[in-house]
């Protein structure tokens, strides 16, 4: 009997987390006048790389380092904009090796960003230093930036670029299973509209 009890206790805490987290997502999902109009200035900072004939660079670390590959890819081939990661393990380990984990993003974007490239940043918790060291150096080289977080915006990167883009939630992977759908409807955009 106290198994029984015991086994509808948690199958009633997982019937609530599943809702809550099903609410979340949705929340966060919905297409508010807000987020259209990021959407569309997203969209214009990428026909404006195009025409320029300069490139986007993505980077995240972890789970938003594969959404950065997924992103490069897709935009690369289906949206017909050249975009490139940092996603090699021989880049990132030399060059942590030699300027410091804490900077290895930034000394990367030395070598590779041209004026005028797009710089997409990505950071759940929109505190990695490697990212926002990175924000930094771009904003200083002047060129546009991208940032996708969460953690309500209440971090040092949603600050940073010139368009943000903020996940309400402290949940790491509800946050960038958004910002993989966001970044993907971009270059669903891209194709549907082709530049």
């Amino acid at each position: 009997m106290v198994n029984t009890n015991k086994k509808k206790i948690i199958m009633k805490k997982l019937e609530l987390f599943l809702d809550r987290y099903n609410d979340n997502y949705l929340l966060n999902l919905r297409m508010s006048d807000e987020l259209k109009k990021k959407i569309n200035q997203f969209y214009k900072l990428i026909v404006d790389v195009k025409k320029k004939n300069k490139k986007i660079i993505i980077v995240g670390n972890g789970g938003s380092a594969a959404i950065a590959s997924h992103f490069s890819v897709d935009m690369t081939k289906t949206g017909n904009v050249r975009c490139v990661n940092f996603n090699e393990s021989d880049l990132l380990t030399c060059f942590s090796n030699d300027y410091g984990y804490e900077n290895w993003v930034k000394e990367a974007l030395k070598f590779y960003s041209d004026k005028k490239d797009l710089i997409i940043l990505i950071s759940a918790s929109g505190n990695s230093l490697n990212i926002i060291n990175a924000a930094k150096f771009a904003k200083k080289n002047k060129n546009k930036i991208i940032t996708l977080t969460g953690f309500y915006g209440k971090n040092k990167l949603s600050k940073l670029g010139n368009l943000n883009f903020i996940v309400n939630s402290k949940s790491y992977n509800l946050i960038e299973n958004i910002h993989q759908y966001w970044l993907l409807m971009i270059v669903d955009i891209l194709s549907k509209y082709k530049i």
